[in-house]
């Protein structure tokens, strides 16, 4: 019985969602040509219908029964106890779907991520229809979250459609605003303008869900880093969204971008001068109440999050941080953070460890040279 009940989960969610249940309204990415990604690529964009989704969430719901039987038949009295869940983990009987839902059950079964890429592409009748089916079936859901395309709000959906999104239990979206440049949104092919995002920013913010907006730190490689800020800081600074998600670019060889890479069109920033980029965006953000997160391991400092304004100094202070190490040191952290040894500067100060990866550092430049900077990208790509 266990393995034989399985309902549709997609390939990503944000990292922040790593605890909720995803649902699966749409397949894969509507738009599915932007040059940084490569995700969706060669999968084709599909709509499911809404008896499809109301059938998953009946699903969801017997799965749910089962894992509280479990618990009160092991003597946890309903509870989802970690005795309970590491039964489920550990047992060949229950699949990836019972595992999922056990997860989500042990924090608390409060979070709901839909996905794919832009599930707000569905029908609009249809999705509130399956988020209110979905909060019929679970009333203790307290938050719901999407990815969303800003032209698919800007273009297609009204205020109307948002708030009573909202109304039926939409808490919050994810937008990959990525930069506010024109030019550089059409070199990525990113299908949408600095105004759209505005516009569906602004729409969101009006309608009362949480908007999370996403900025793709080292979008603009060298060349056109300066346009990238100014622009990206401009759309922010109008938009005041309630997250603003900072990710750093990391181009693979199945990106449609790895060939501007290697043709030399594109190129690509230290993580130094993306460093230095994140500073000049993070200053030009004036006028705003956002919060900034950094809650990806492709982003080199973790600790850059905080509240605008009153924390500006301290997040502008971390990155000055970091750019006042000598090289020596900046190596180390470099090589510990992406090696899963340190989390914060202050790491440091275990001299211990620092002296462990300076070892490993020197023995790997003696072997071979240039083998650190290419394990450091090898490590970037496993986290992609």
């Amino acid at each position: 019985m266990s393995n034989a009940l399985r309902y549709e989960i997609g390939p990503i969610r944000p990292p922040n969602e790593a605890y909720s249940l995803l649902v699966r309204f749409t397949r894969n990415c509507s738009w599915n040509q932007c040059a940084f990604c490569h995700v969706y690529k060669g999968r084709r964009f599909e709509k499911r219908t809404l008896d499809e989704v109301r059938r998953d969430i009946d699903t969801i719901k017997t799965i749910y029964d089962d894992i509280i039987g479990l618990s009160w038949k092991q003597g946890f009295a309903g509870k989802i106890t970690e005795p309970l869940a590491e039964s489920i983990f550990s047992s060949n009987a229950y699949n990836e779907c019972y595992k999922s839902i056990a997860v989500w059950l042990y924090f608390g079964g409060k979070n709901v991520f839909i996905q794919d890429a832009n599930s707000l592409a569905m029908n609009p009748e249809d999705f509130i229809a399956a988020l209110a089916y979905l909060k019929e079936k679970f009333p203790s859901i307290d938050r719901i979250t999407s990815y969303a395309r800003s032209r698919t709000i800007a273009k297609r959906l009204t205020a109307d459609n948002l708030k009573r999104m909202k109304d039926a239990g939409l808490t919050r979206l994810h937008i990959g605003l990525e930069s506010g440049n024109n030019f550089l949104l059409k070199y990525m092919n990113k299908g949408v303008t600095k105004e759209e995002h505005i516009e569906c920013g602004e729409k969101v913010k009006a309608s009362g869900i949480e908007l999370s907006e996403y900025i793709v730190l080292g979008m603009a490689g060298r060349k056109w880093w300066k346009e990238h800020v100014q622009d990206t800081s401009d759309a922010l600074n109008i938009i005041n969204p309630d997250f603003i998600r900072f990710r750093t670019l990391k181009v693979t060889k199945d990106m449609p971008l790895y060939e501007k890479v290697e043709s030399g069109d594109f190129i690509l920033s230290t993580e130094e001068e993306i460093l230095l980029e994140e500073r000049f965006l993070i200053e030009h953000l004036n006028g705003i109440t956002s919060y900034i997160k950094s809650d990806h391991i492709l982003n080199l400092l973790e600790e850059v999050e905080g509240k605008l304004p009153e924390e500006k100094e301290k997040l502008l202070g971390v990155i000055d941080e970091f750019l006042s190490l000598t090289d020596e040191q900046r190596l180390v952290f470099r090589f510990g953070r992406r090696a899963g040894i340190y989390r914060h500067l202050n790491d440091l100060n275990d001299e211990l460890a620092y002296f462990k990866i300076k070892k490993q550092i020197r023995e790997m430049e003696q072997k071979e040279p240039g083998s650190v900077e290419k394990t450091l990208s090898l490590l970037l790509e496993n986290y992609i």
